[in-house]
């Protein structure tokens, strides 16, 4: 559901599950991701190992286990694709706000189409109590270069560039990153890290989210790879919505750090969603790609502390101790 059509109470009790999940401890060990410091952040941690191999056409439909992802090898994986990774991953994220923060929702989604005017005023940020916090603090500050899987880009600065200042998050800290700009963080930016949440909400990006570039996207693709292609342009949808929400949300890597990131991938899905089921007997089962960002091969592995399952659903067995490390808190 969109966040702006959930009832204040129900927004309430989503970031409190957010809250809560920032709080439990991290389940990764030290090898895996270093500066984790909750669940919450062995989610982050998770998309900053395999950011490279599920962005920009990259193939999955394998086995794969529930839970943040580790980058050390647990169990033989296939290939992996941008749509079905993070639909798989979004997922995770909702399973671990229900069942270790006892939230009774489903994970909402943050329309861009209807606050691509202005987004500071949208439900989702405009910086009150039931949103998910305000813009940054208006920060001077020149712009900022982000290089990511061989890709240049200068992101101009926008209307915030400092700390959220209000809302829920406002005294948040992201653990983790960045990797895609300045100054990087130590083991591929999975050492610890502590900096406020910063956002610097862009309207010149939230130009490229409007009504009509989804529906275009949706109109003129009759193939995962077109769909793939327009929706992962830099002048797309995808990273229209990460860079109007700007700060730590421009790390192609690290964005997952920022609780927003969930609505954003969630409209993204939800996007996919529209556009399968336009020719559901055709599209829904559509793969596309290789494994490295722009062509190439990768095999990944994941893991689980509690059970594995395969993507229709059965049971596998769990692992034993000597087949995964033991959960830490720092």
């Amino acid at each position: 559901m969109a966040t702006g059509s959930l009832s204040q109470q129900s927004r309430i009790e989503y970031t409190n599950a957010v809250q809560c999940l920032q709080q439990k401890p991290a389940i990764s060990s030290l090898s895996d991701i270093p500066g984790a410091q909750s669940l919450f952040d062995d989610f982050s941690g998770t998309h900053i190992i395999q950011a490279p191999h599920v962005h920009f056409s990259v193939r999955i439909f394998c086995l794969l286990c529930l839970g943040p992802i580790a980058r050390k090898d647990r169990l033989n994986a296939e290939k992996g694709i941008f749509f079905h990774f993070h639909r798989y991953f979004i997922w995770l994220y909702e399973k671990a706000l229900q069942e270790e923060c006892d939230y009774k929702g489903t994970q909402p989604y943050w329309d861009w189409t209807l606050s691509w005017q202005d987004p500071r005023k949208s439900p989702v940020f405009d910086g009150s109590p039931t949103s998910l916090g305000s813009n940054g603090k208006p920060t001077p500050h020149g712009p900022t270069n982000l290089t990511a899987f061989g890709i240049d880009l200068e992101i101009a600065p926008a209307t915030g560039g400092g700390c959220v200042y209000s809302g829920p998050f406002k005294n948040y800290t992201v653990n983790l990153g960045p990797v895609a700009f300045a100054p990087i963080d130590g083991d591929n930016g999975l050492d610890y890290n502590p900096r406020c949440l910063s956002r610097d909400i862009s309207l010149v990006w939230s130009n490229k989210t409007k009504p009509t570039d989804v529906t275009s996207l949706i109109s003129s693709c009759a193939d995962l790879g077109c769909f793939d292609t327009v929706l992962e342009a830099i002048d797309g949808v995808h990273a229209g919505g990460h860079f109007t929400i700007g700060g730590v949300d421009i790390d192609a890597y690290a964005s997952a750090g920022d609780p927003a990131f969930y609505l954003h991938h969630t409209q993204v899905d939800r996007v996919w969603t529209i556009w399968q089921n336009l020719n559901s007997r055709n599209r829904t089962r559509q793969v596309y790609g290789t494994s490295t960002a722009f062509n190439g091969e990768f095999h990944f592995h994941l893991f689980h502390l509690q059970r594995i399952i395969y993507v229709n659903g059965s049971d596998a067995p769990s692992p034993t101790k000597s087949e995964r490390d033991i959960g830490h808190q720092h």
